[in-house]
């Protein structure tokens, strides 16, 4: 990336094609992805295009990404491009909010996602994926996506905000939450408050849900026995002035604390089980894998889930062709240089994780399903912002690690109870570009049988392929990078002789230079760091 001192002057290519007044809005928003694509290939990695008034800019490929995601918030303004989040967030919460606000309220959800609580969640989630299909019999149909919508819903309320929202209003919240989530229309990102039916359903939700919400706080507030949720997480804590949070600003945290876990899961949970059907000989190593490691009736625990390398790359292969969220915008607030370009002031940069990740020269072959592309032999997604589902950089989505828990518990039962068979041909599932959190279109009807296994459960063994001897003569050296730790504190788990996390999320790398020892609990950390922030140099 060239920087601000060579300045460079070349103007960025612009898409010809544009009407009068709307720009590009219908071809973008007939299908938002083949639009990106032709502008790729028409004007490169850098090209302009128009949507209403907005002057867009789109980056695609690695360093387009690293641009787009290294850049200060300074620079590249989240809340002006999120301004279609206000009406679901609330009026002064995270992208409404000032930076020093908003920054501080960030913090405030982090310990719900953090490596402590997420190791109870996992029982959680399986014992809802239990009662989700404690009556579907030896055989059916279901809508899957469907399915994964509420059963995700389930979960993550379930894990991150508590009992109230589960058990008490389960059905009312699971439909407020859908209106909320259906306000992110494409149109709403230019004019969020549009007065069209869906936009109205979005408002009234979120009017209902802060009453539901103040109701919970006042009977919270008359029982001596306090919860450990991020419920009562919120009502406790304080900003830095000593402040409480009112119920407005804890009605929008909770809803950014269940778009973490939920907002992006449900459509792929759904695409999981439709590339599996679609790839039996695939499926198969993955049913392998579980009933290897499980038998038919083994815990399912946190540390287990982490011990499914086959399943693993599934979720990373599907993440890679289905990307929920397929382009990310910013607002450019001060010029931003890339390569020989300048992106003025008060355009719109985007990047778009679906194009960069369907780059041949990256990932080769790229329309086919191909989780071996990440195993330790080809690691396509080596090259930095190649794989970027969850976003990067300092804003990468701080609900990732809690997502792949949540796709890994969920499947860990899905599959060994049931097989799943396509109920359409293989190529009328297809991703739907109505809604910004892509998903495939409904209906989406799979056929499920009940499995047989007569194996009986195995012990876990845990190898770790990555480490080396310990006894090995060479040093090694720890590197952190700062602008991409959110203080998940997964490598203080795993290795406390080397990482220290604060209350505030703060990391310190107590030994930059650790003894060979360690070498193996260093590993670990770099590999379980939600966000990659973690590098460990060897001489």
């Amino acid at each position: 990336m060239t920087t601000q001192q060579s300045r460079p002057t070349k103007t960025v290519p612009k898409m010809p094609g544009g009407l009068p007044l709307i720009g590009h809005m219908i071809a973008f928003g007939k299908n938002p992805f083949d639009y990106m694509v032709s502008l790729r290939a028409k004007l490169g990695e850098i090209g302009e295009f128009r949507m209403f008034h907005q002057k867009m800019v789109l980056l695609t490929g690695p360093e387009g990404n690293e641009a787009f995601f290294r850049a200060p918030d300074a620079q590249l303004d989240q809340n002006e491009a999120y301004k279609v989040m206000t009406p679901i967030f609330g009026k002064g919460v995270v992208f409404d909010a000032p930076p020093h606000i908003k920054d501080q309220q960030l913090k405030m959800l982090m310990p719900v996602l953090r490596d402590k609580p997420m190791r109870t969640y996992s029982k959680v989630i399986v014992h809802e994926v239990e009662e989700a299909i404690k009556d579907w019999g030896d055989s059916g149909e279901v809508d899957i996506l469907e399915f994964m919508k509420q059963l995700t819903i389930y979960t993550s309320s379930h894990c991150l905000l508590g009992d109230e929202f589960r058990y008490e209003l389960n059905e009312e919240f699971a439909k407020l939450y859908h209106d909320l989530e259906n306000g992110m229309h494409p149109l709403a990102f230019i004019f969020p408050n549009l007065p069209i039916p869906i936009l109205r359903r979005r408002d009234k939700a979120r009017v209902r849900l802060q009453e539901l919400v103040t109701g919970i706080i006042e009977k919270r507030a008359q029982k001596t026995a306090k919860s450990d949720d991020a419920f009562q997480m919120l009502i406790d804590t304080r900003y830095e002035d000593g402040s409480p949070l009112s119920a407005h600003e804890i009605t929008g945290l909770l809803i950014g604390t269940l778009f973490a876990g939920h907002h992006t899961t449900a459509g792929t949970a759904a695409w999981i089980t439709l590339e599996l059907a679609r790839n039996p000989e695939y499926k198969e190593k993955v049913l392998q894998e579980f009933d290897d490691l499980y038998g038919r009736d083994g815990e399912v625990t946190f540390q287990s889930l982490r011990e499914i390398p086959v399943f693993e790359r599934v979720i990373k292969e599907v993440l890679r062709l289905h990307p929920p969220l397929i382009f990310l915008i910013r607002k450019v607030a001060q010029d931003l240089y890339f390569k020989d370009y300048i992106i003025k002031a008060g355009k719109y940069v985007c990047v778009s994780p679906r194009v960069t990740q369907r780059i041949p020269e990256l990932f080769p072959n790229p329309e086919k399903f191909d989780p071996e592309r990440f195993n330790e032999e080809r690691q396509e997604d080596a090259t930095p912002f190649s794989w970027t589902p969850f976003g990067g950089g300092r804003h990468k989505c701080s609900g990732n690690a809690f997502a792949m828990l949540q796709l890994k518990a969920i499947y860990s039962i899905l599959l060994r109870r049931y097989n799943f068979e396509l109920v359409n041909t293989p190529e009328s599932y297809q991703d739907d570009y109505k809604q910004m959190v892509v998903q495939p279109g409904s209906p989406c009807l799979v056929r499920y049988t009940k499995r047989s296994i007569s194996k009986s459960t195995e012990s876990l063994k845990t190898t770790n392929t990555s480490a080396t001897n310990s006894a090995a003569t060479n040093c090694f050296k720890v590197e952190v990078d700062m602008d991409l730790c959110q203080g998940h504190a997964n490598c203080m788990a795993e290795a406390p002789e080397i990482f220290k996390v604060d209350d505030q999320g703060k990391l310190t790398i107590l030994q930059e230079t650790p003894n060979n020892e360690l070498l193996v609990k260093a590993q670990k950390a770099a590999r379980y760091c939600p966000t990659s922030a973690i590098k460990i140099k060897q001489d």
